[in-house]
């Protein structure tokens, strides 16, 4: 890469994607440039300098320290909060990309927490199905909780609550597996297997270990809640069958 100069400075590129970098370059300090590319949740932005505040990163997608939390995504790696007055450096190895939380529990206006952002089509297939749902944060992690979700024939339960862990990354990244409460139970009274327990919400959830196969893998492209629930679906389905 050839360097020109922005006034005293020396650069390397005219613009860096820091994202798309440390996907290919996930070890390597990326080089200088004009302008900075920045993913914070789903808006692209630019900066032109490669030290800058968690305040600053905010205000570039419309948002301020009062309002959300801003925490910053390293390769491989839980997200890590960032304060307001926090640097940044953009250019240090495994920098991936931003989110956004709000600040406070927020509610919807049926009541039920809106503790962070879906996309928007997954709202939209949500509310076509009539399902009551919440957006939890606990921790470092985001959970999507769908009650009064239908069951089919098989189980001792007609309804049950579904929760399903929503990755930092998503939609790059799959949804997995699938969480009840309360605990489902076959009406022939055999056991289902892959269970185990997790406490989600100050419950104890039940976790179906099921996953995609090589057969069928998550397609950033294509996939999203959506096609997971219909997974779902077909898990209960499949395990309800043999009780019939």
């Amino acid at each position: 890469m050839g360097e020109h100069g922005v006034g005293d400075e020396q650069v390397d590129v005219d613009e860096l994607d820091v994202e798309a970098f440390t996907k290919e370059n996930e070890a390597a300090e990326k080089p200088r440039a004009r302008v900075y590319v920045l993913r914070v949740d789903r808006e692209t932005v630019r900066v032109e300098k490669p030290i800058v505040t968690g305040a600053e990163i905010l205000d570039l997608v419309g948002k301020t320290p009062v309002t959300h939390k801003l925490f910053q995504k390293v390769r491989r790696k839980d997200p890590v909060p960032v304060n307001p007055e926090e640097t940044v450096n953009l250019r240090a190895p495994g920098i991936e990309r931003f989110q956004t939380i709000p600040m406070d529990t927020t509610e919807g206006s049926d009541g039920l927490r809106r503790q962070f952002d879906l996309p928007e089509n997954d709202i939209e297939y949500l509310n076509e199905r009539s399902l009551q749902w919440e957006a939890v944060v606990e921790g470092r992690t985001f959970w999507l909780l769908i009650h009064e979700y239908p069951v089919p024939k098989g189980y001792a339960h007609r309804r049950t609550s579904a929760a399903l862990h929503i990755p930092s990354t998503y939609p790059d990244v799959q949804i997995d597996m699938v969480y009840f409460f309360p605990h489902l139970t076959r009406e022939d009274g055999r056991a289902i297997g892959r269970l185990s327990n997790r406490t989600i919400d100050g419950k104890s959830w039940q976790r179906w270990s099921r996953h995609r196969t090589s057969q069928n893998p998550w397609r950033r492209e294509y996939d999203c809640l959506e096609t997971h629930l219909l997974l779902v679906d077909e898990w209960l389905e499949r395990e309800g069958r043999r009780a019939a």
